[in-house]
């Protein structure tokens, strides 16, 4: 069930003073970390905006990046089947890990998800020396050029696709994807609404 300020009563804090939260990245749905939430921790949590444990070891709320700064940005809070855990969707800034990695289960990373990490980097080359970067350098260009790579890299994943090249057709389909991303974050749209559709047109 997805949680808001209205609905925190539902959680089971009953069953235990404290239960386990699990942070998961919302763009690439890497799971960041595991903590633990009491009541307070949750309502301050929503109030604040920013992921807010309780801290077993120092024995108060303890707000992830207080003193680092590399918050968790909360934009989604759900509990499970039996309302006695939490799965939060977040949003990070900077590496979620103490030890600097984006994950505290940095050797767990689900296949796909770098699509995600890749769009997050080519938003933030937006503004980027086009000199110092290819992704600013298309972002520099007229849009043209940019529906003109996804053009000519479509047809190249044809021709490789039609010659049975297997490895010419993994780099043709890269350079696609690549540039088709880019094309999408200079249209305002995000990969999540792409799947979105798709997932819509499987309804």
């Amino acid at each position: 069930m997805q949680l808001d300020p209205s609905n925190l009563d539902s959680v089971d804090f009953e069953k235990a003073e404290l239960i386990p939260a699990i942070v998961q990245d919302y763009a690439t749905g890497v799971i960041l970390m595991q903590g633990f939430m009491n009541k307070d921790a949750l309502q301050t949590t929503f109030e604040k905006g920013l992921i807010t444990f309780y801290s077993r070891s120092k024995s108060r709320l303890w707000t992830k990046g207080e003193s680092s700064n590399n918050v968790l940005r909360l934009v989604e809070a759900h509990t499970d089947c039996d309302f006695d855990s939490i799965l939060l969707l977040a949003n990070p800034e900077g590496p979620t890990c103490h030890l600097g990695t984006q994950s505290c289960f940095a050797d767990a990373q689900p296949e796909l998800a770098f699509l995600g990490t890749l769009e997050k980097v080519i938003s933030e080359r937006k503004n980027a020396d086009p000199n110092e970067s290819y992704t600013a350098s298309l972002f520099a260009k007229d849009l043209s050029r940019s529906c003109q790579k996804v053009g000519e890299e479509g047809v190249e994943v044809a021709l490789a696709a039609m010659k049975q090249d297997k490895e010419e057709l993994l780099n043709e389909s890269a350079d696609l994807i690549y540039h088709l991303l880019v094309l999408l974050q200079r249209s305002d749209i995000s990969l999540s609404q792409v799947v979105d559709t798709l997932a819509k047109r499987h309804q």
